[in-house]
């Protein structure tokens, strides 16, 4: 738990952005941390978010060929068995399985609202998840770049992240 205390501190250590400056398209990366979900969301081809001007976000892009991006619905995401199984997420079989299932996981639209919350010390953007129990809390790094602070209700440790703006396709 050394690295979550190490990372948590970094973030901590950075400034707050206000939701409307998220509107936008972000690419994402982890940032490990010793969290389960380390290394799992790249595996399965994350691409990032993308956050709308009326506060509501794509909360998991995945790339899908031709440079397209497919929105899934994180409602589908059995969070429990995701984490108990986190190992699997890294594998090649892991990401077959979740490149045939996307099209069955397709959001309809937003899936998540963007407001201020405090969160580690300072009242920042968070993005809440509509149906699942997950905070995304978000700081500045710098005007292109943001760090993300996920966390799940009922469950230990962070799942820390970075986002940069990117051009939409």
């Amino acid at each position: 738990m050394r690295e979550q205390q190490t990372v948590l501190e970094k973030f901590q250590g950075l400034p707050p952005i206000e939701p409307r400056e998220l509107i936008g398209l972000w690419k994402g990366r982890g940032v490990p941390a010793s969290h389960p979900f380390d290394h799992v969301l790249e595996n399965l081809g994350w691409f990032g978010k993308r956050f709308t001007l009326d506060m509501r976000a794509d909360a998991l892009l995945f790339g899908s060929g031709d440079r397209r991006l497919i929105a899934i619905d994180p409602k589908w995401i059995p969070l429990d068995l995701a984490l108990r199984f986190h190992q699997l997420g890294r594998t090649a079989v892991a990401r077959n399985l979740f490149s045939y299932l996307q099209r069955r996981m397709r959001a309809r639209g937003p899936v998540a609202s963007l407001r201020n919350m405090v969160f580690a010390g300072a009242e920042s953007a968070a993005m809440i998840y509509d149906d699942q129990p997950i905070v995304d809390h978000f700081r500045r790094i710098d005007e292109h770049k943001v760090m993300g602070a996920m966390v799940i209700q009922d469950t230990a440790g962070i799942y820390f992240f970075e986002l940069e703006r990117v051009d939409e396709p």
